[in-house]
């Protein structure tokens, strides 16, 4: 049996190439969490588990990831079978509640290691691919509609970025609705826009900025109200041609059901971490696309490590239509990643390879790492 030997949670602290303005946090720079797995056979499986602003978006930060792996999951881990990841999460599950972006990186770190065993790649794993590239949207995020503007042409000359979400919440509905037609107007023809409100307006907020973000040509508004207000999402995704979809909200595959029996989305922003791992994720889309609900793949701007098993599982769905938001590492100035990801025509490449197909570049790792 190859035993799990060693686990080591690392917090790298990396700038962003400007500011991430979004309506709960303004990020200067982005803390990448990620747990190495070292088995008995001396492989080292790697897992991210990076989230948001510290607490501001969620209920798990970095620091609380990294005491609840080393103080809790590490000692119920260490001597398990390392080849057996599903029976390994199940026992975990069975003996801590929440934590689900800890337990999304222990479970991918398992997976990316019997994937290097095995000289397989994660997806056939999670059940093969059906694409080996994911069409990918960027954030114009910097709160200036100029700069906005200026940052997706540039994003389109270079071929990059024909997607565009914009971060609005923290101005007022017309100000904020004023700033995305602008941009609408000036990319007109050439690029989709969608907005993205992080729970930050209310019901009747929702129904006077949809209006007007319909008129303006956006293709579709994510999140707009509260987490836990699904029956006004359902209203919303009845009331508007736009489409609606569901981020915040989905917390694996009993939220997706709810959402997906009271017609409360048209589109599911589907994210491993805050779904509870990998196999939960493709559990959450599955229960989408059984109700007619379109997928995206979300991302919690993870580096290059998470970003590699979002697109691993993302290219197992049977339709992306929405296609995905893994721009993450191209947020950050630098990169911890020996060869970084591909990102080409408007879409990034499943890597190939054993595992996640990526290896960490410990050097760069240990040089933003808060552990030196």
């Amino acid at each position: 049996m190859t035993k799990i030997e060693r686990i080591e949670a690392i917090i790298a602290d990396v700038p962003t190439i400007r500011p991430h303005v979004l309506a709960m946090a303004t990020m200067m720079s982005q803390a990448v969490v990620l747990l190495l797995v070292t088995r008995s056979d001396g492989i080292v499986g790697v897992g991210e588990a990076t989230t948001i602003g510290g607490l501001a978006y969620g209920e798990e930060s970095p620091e609380g990831i990294k005491l609840a792996v080393e103080t809790y999951l590490a000692p119920l881990l260490l001597g398990h079978d390392a080849d057996q990841p599903a029976a390994v999460m199940a026992m975990l599950s069975g003996h801590v509640v929440g934590n689900r972006f800890a337990k999304c990186a222990l479970e991918t770190a398992l997976l990316d290691g019997l994937g290097q065993a095995r000289g397989i790649a994660m997806s056939e794993l999670l059940g093969g691919r059906v694409r080996s590239q994911l069409p990918v949207a960027w954030t114009l995020a910097s709160g200036e509609t100029g700069r906005d503007i200026e940052e997706g042409e540039a994003m389109l000359a270079q071929r990059r970025h024909n997607i565009f979400k914009l971060k609005i919440g923290r101005r007022s509905v017309a100000e904020d609705c004023a700033h995305v037609a602008a941009i609408a107007r000036a990319l007109e023809g050439r690029a989709s826009i969608r907005v993205d409100v992080n729970q930050h307006w209310t019901r009747a907020q929702a129904a006077d900025g949809i209006a007007r973000l319909q008129d303006a040509g956006v293709a579709l508004i994510e999140q707009p109200l509260r987490a836990d207000d699904v029956d006004g999402m359902a209203w919303l995704a009845n009331r508007f041609g736009i489409a609606v979809m569901a981020d915040e909200a989905l917390t694996g595959p009993a939220s997706a059901w709810r959402f997906a029996s009271l017609g409360a989305a048209d589109v599911f922003s589907v994210k491993i971490t805050q779904s509870g791992g990998l196999f939960a994720a493709r559990d959450v889309a599955t229960i989408g696309a059984a109700a007619n609900i379109a997928l995206y793949g979300g991302t919690m701007l993870e580096g290059g490590v998470g970003t590699a098993a979002s697109a691993h599982l993302f290219a197992t769905f049977g339709a992306l239509e929405w296609g995905c938001e893994l721009f993450g590492p191209l947020l950050m100035t630098e990169e911890i990643l020996e060869e970084p990801l591909r990102y080409s025509d408007f879409a990034i490449e499943v890597p190939g390879g054993a595992g996640l197909g990526v290896r960490v570049d410990h050097d760069r790792l240990r040089h933003f790492s808060r552990q030196k």
